[in-house]
């Protein structure tokens, strides 16, 4: 038998291991390596003692990680010394220094070890000394792992990005929302594992939670339930309607102010879909899984799964209620993993969604499920798929309610829902359309033997324009909020004879999720539009009118209906249209030197023909403004006035940045702009 080392101190050489397992933005005050890939450690003896020899000296390793670890569980693994590590189980090798007082030990982790905190622990002969403790995490530069992505371009965006861009608005006004997921900020690691303890899963069972920590199926799903708080102390409250405490949604700029309220007090007030995604983002990158965040425009919300969202109308045109719905926009994340539990041309993007819509499982979430089983209506592939395939693939019908009982359906459409489907671009702040991905080409070969397969029995038969009446609404070219404009519907006649018919046109408040708020302009009339003519009408939209229903979102959404009680003919044009914000003027004064005071000056011009009030500014950076955000308030601005503020802070760290700001008020909300910053040491 061997005698035993006697070990002063391990040096576990955080710099060199973080910078090869690309987790030195995570600082260096612990030990965080990625699985399947090799670190090193270097024990020194102390002084006289008897130092290695190889292949004499023999000792074993043993890592554990979670409350109860288990050698069954492949939470507790215990392993001896090799001539040379391997890359598919957990395998160390050792050399002796010259000099030697120290041994060079490397330690190579199973590409499936489930993720998390461990202690390492040398075991020599029953005598055992605590080595210290690592945290272990996917990792997308493993051949073995089932996150590994072979494109480093890719592997910097997904996983190393630490801001981005969200993508909001309507198909026809897109504007990106810079986000920043600051993942490795300090805290939010250990943040997003207590995240993962927190989950009813680990409660319950423990044991059993941990070691499906292994696998990135099981740990997106249960990001996707935790996100949101509806069946546990998950982190975001969601909040679609008046928001009278808390923070507004449109506020937020970044997920680590979030994280790290939800870490001191519990669930946070309020999210809505883009701040649920942006969360899981940096969850998800944190823990290593690669990640994007992904809007859907016109996203359908289908309650009754029939892959068909139905609009009910009453004889004189008023909207009826029902469960179905269309989001102007909805946001949710992909994760990159492999699907060893389908077949393997389901492997890659997996979307994941959670906002909190319908339950799975009897839990609020969704995913994660293949973009290859979405686009190929594989509806029975786990997990969610027919929710997801409905988001992008529903139909739209538009129904009339006779008196007598009897439905009559007036319009429809195949290709309102899943539009330009849109991620950051890879290396830029580009928009990337991602649409081709989820779907085919409206209308071609593909789609049709996609719908059949999805038994999508409800699809309308695809035409092209018919004779009759063409109802179009248009748009002014200047709607800045605050300001009076006038929409216009356009009436076509196609026909041989003339056309008369009572007509309808009405704007109503709208939310980004589909629903409909107060009225904000009505105009109805008896029309009468001679054969192959058309007809121009207006309706003026002024601010005392939408000023005070729409929400901070600022959409109107714009429905012209004409009804021919007689014929039975109902015909329909919707348009949702997004108020522009006023321009916001950063400015950065003095040079960005790493711990050096710097100021960004703010302004922006009151647009509304009232003051505002409440006002703030706010600001944040990844290694500008230490991971928190600053906030400048500045109160009262009158009409036409300039809102100004100046904000100091000091960069932590060397290197390009964003600093995002965001404007907030009683009227005027989610007002965002972004400066590039190149911090130098």
């Amino acid at each position: 038998m061997s005698q035993a080392l006697d070990i002063e101190h391990c040096d576990l050489d955080i710099k060199s291991n973080s910078s090869s397992h690309h987790t030195d933005l995570c600082g260096e005050e612990r030990l965080i390596v990625r699985r399947g890939q090799p670190f090193k450690i270097i024990l020194h003896l102390k002084p006289g003692s008897k130092g290695f020899k190889p292949g004499e000296t023999s000792f074993t390793f043993i890592v554990e990680t979670g409350p109860l670890p288990r050698i069954e569980s492949h939470t507790k693994v215990h392993f001896g010394l090799r001539d040379t590590t391997v890359d598919t189980e957990w395998s160390a090798s050792a050399s002796d220094d010259p000099s030697g007082n120290t041994v060079n030990v490397s330690v190579n982790s199973s590409p499936n070890a489930p993720i998390g905190v461990y202690s390492l622990t040398l075991d020599q002969g029953g005598q055992k000394t605590s080595l210290g403790q690592f945290t272990l995490l996917f990792n997308a530069w493993c051949s073995r792992d089932a996150v590994y992505m072979r494109s480093e371009m890719k592997r910097q965006e997904y996983v190393l990005a630490q801001s981005g861009q969200i993508y909001r608005g309507t198909p026809q006004r897109i504007k990106g929302k810079a986000w920043s997921f600051g993942q490795f900020e300090p805290g939010i690691l250990d943040i997003c594992l207590k995240l993962l303890d927190e989950n009813p899963k680990f409660v319950s069972d423990a044991d059993q939670d941990c070691f499906a920590r292994r696998n990135p199926i099981y740990v997106t799903r249960v990001l996707s339930a935790m996100i949101n708080s509806n069946n546990d102390s998950g982190v975001l409250v969601g909040n679609w309607g008046e928001v009278t405490d808390g923070v507004h949604p449109g506020t937020w700029i970044g997920s680590g102010d979030i994280l790290h309220q939800w870490a001191e007090s519990g669930p946070v007030h309020y999210g809505q879909c883009w701040v649920f995604a942006g969360l899981a983002c940096t969850v998800s990158r944190a823990l290593g899984i690669p990640c994007r965040v992904v809007t859907n425009f016109g996203s359908a919300h289908d309650t009754d799964a029939n892959l068909v969202i139905e609009n009910l109308y009453d004889e004189d045109g008023n909207r009826m209620s029902h469960g179905d719905s269309i989001w102007n926009f909805h946001v949710w994340v992909d994760s990159w993993m492999t699907r060893p539990d389908l077949e393997s041309k389901f492997d890659g993007w997996q979307t994941s969604d959670p906002t909190p819509q319908e339950t799975s499982e009897g839990v609020y979430c969704c995913g994660p499920s293949s973009l290859n089983a979405i686009r190929e209506g594989e509806l029975t592939k786990k997990y969610d798929a027919p929710f997801i395939f409905a988001e992008v693939n529903a139909d739209v019908v538009d129904l009339v309610r006779l008196t007598n009982g009897e439905m009559v359906q007036f319009s429809g459409s195949t290709k309102s829902v899943g539009r330009f489907i849109s991620t950051k671009a890879v290396g830029s702040d580009e928009r990337h359309d991602i649409t081709h991905q989820y779907k085919y080409p409206e209308g071609s070969k593909e789609e049709r033997k996609v719908y059949e397969k999805a038994q999508h029995h409800n699809k309308l038969k695809q035409r092209g324009e018919e004779p009759g009446l063409q109802l179009k609404i248009k748009l002014a070219k200047n709607m800045i909020v605050g300001s009076d404009f006038e929409v216009y519907t356009v009436l076509t006649n196609n026909c041989l004879e003339a056309k008369s018919f009572n007509f309808v046109f009405f704007a109503e408040a709208g939310g980004y999720n589909g629903r409909h708020g107060e009225s904000c302009g009505f105009t109805s009339d008896k029309v009468e539009v001679p054969a192959g003519e058309e007809k121009r009408l207006s309706l003026k939209l002024k601010y005392e009118r939408y000023g005070s229903v729409i929400s901070p979102d600022r959409l109107i959404q714009l429905s012209a209906i004409t009804i021919d009680k007689q014929m039975i003919h109902y015909q329909k044009a919707e348009k949702t249209i997004v108020l522009d914000e006023p321009t916001m003027e950063v400015k950065l004064v003095g040079e960005a030197t790493v711990n050096q005071l710097m100021t960004a000056e703010l302004s922006m011009s009151n647009p509304l023909p009232e003051p505002l009030q409440h006002c703030s500014f706010t600001v944040e950076g990844v290694g500008l403004t230490d991971g928190k955000p600053i906030t400048a308030r500045i109160g009262t601005v009158g009409t036409s006035q300039e809102a100004k503020a100046s904000v100091e802070f000091s960069p932590t760290r060397a290197g390009s940045s964003v600093l995002l700001v965001n404007f907030d008020s009683d009227k005027l909300k989610n007002i965002n702009s972004s400066i590039s910053v190149v911090v130098k040491e």
